[in-house]
């Protein structure tokens, strides 16, 4: 069953005098529980198509479905819904708040549901039992490592439950063995049965996914292919 399915997106960007056209004629199907990774060079797309498919961007022309709905002419308050409701976000910087505790930076999702504080605080307490930081809840951003606030990062996208994760470049300020630990992650999430979108340079990263698409100059080229052909 479709989780996601795009058809024919473009998304262009102008200004007085230049257009450039991020996305052309993209069309792709992602079922739900799949784990895929999207590759491709700088500046071909990838970002792009992760901001319209997490709906922090809209498309300039083209459908967006979500579970069978189309989305793509949602006004923002109907994006923030979905988003609320299905998507979680990781980004290769963390995005934690320095101001805020481990705990409460991961608290932060539910804090915008009408959810009481009980059950927000059993929340993120599952939350960092399962991704092995209950000893640094109390803890500052400041005060962890790259790898362990890339842990309070995925904590944060998975208190709400959500569908689908998004990862832009998820390992992309680790090292390897850090990395290797964040992508062991996701693949444990994904078993679990979360739909997982990872945006990478690595065919490393890659090769934890079950396929890979491949964008070249806004476009998917090649179809759809085994993350580990390209290993």
């Amino acid at each position: 069953m479709s989780l996601l399915r795009t058809s024919n997106l473009s998304k262009v960007y102008r200004t007085d005098t230049v257009e450039t056209t991020a996305l052309n004629d993209v069309s792709i199907d992602i079922a739900q529980g799949e784990f895929v990774a999207i590759m491709g060079p700088s500046g071909c797309g990838k970002s792009t198509l992760l901001n319209i498919i997490g709906l922090l961007d809209s498309p300039s022309s083209g459908s967006y479905l979500v579970n069978g709905e189309d989305v793509s002419g949602y006004n923002e308050r109907k994006r923030a819904e979905v988003r609320k409701s299905t998507i979680g976000f990781v980004f290769q910087s963390f995005n934690l708040i320095d101001e805020l505790t481990v705990a409460e930076n991961i608290e932060l999702p539910l804090i915008y549901t009408r959810m009481g504080k009980a059950e927000r605080r059993q929340r993120v307490e599952e939350a960092v039992q399962r991704m092995n930081i209950g000893h640094r809840a109390k803890h500052f951003p400041q005060q962890l490592s790259g790898g362990q606030q890339q842990r309070v990062a995925i904590a944060r996208a998975v208190v709400n439950a959500p569908k689908l994760i998004l990862a832009d470049e998820p390992t992309g300020n680790l090292d390897s063995a850090m990395g290797e630990e964040v992508m062991g992650l996701l693949t444990e999430l994904n078993k679990l049965g979360t739909t997982v979108i990872i945006v990478t340079h690595s065919l490393r990263d890659a090769g934890y996914a079950q396929r890979t698409i491949k964008l070249l100059d806004g476009k998917v080229v090649e179809g759809s292919v085994p993350a580990q052909a390209l290993l």
